[in-house]
């Protein structure tokens, strides 16, 4: 049971990546944020991005690390919320 959960939640976590990447690249591409995927996946994704893009300004003006740490803050918490799930269902 308890390593279903994980599974569950290593899954999610995951997915949950996949689609911060694929919306970080979309901003390679000229007018892709236009598309049906891309306001899909800026619906999926700006209001997680925008608590680290109000702390963490662009580097230049240009280059946004705010999705990096934002990954980096993901698994952290995924791997918190797993540590939480094996204290309580042992």
């Amino acid at each position: 049971m308890n390593s279903l959960i994980e599974g569950y939640i290593r899954t999610l976590i995951d997915i949950y990546q996949y689609v911060i990447i694929a919306y970080v690249l979309l901003s390679w591409l000229p007018s892709a944020r236009d598309s049906f995927i891309g306001e899909m996946l800026g619906k999926l994704c700006e209001p997680y991005l925008g608590v680290f893009r109000r702390f963490i300004p662009p580097i230049g003006g240009m280059i946004d690390i705010s999705p990096i740490v934002a990954l980096i803050a993901l698994r952290f918490v995924g791997e918190g919320i797993i540590a939480v799930v094996r204290f309580i269902i042992p």
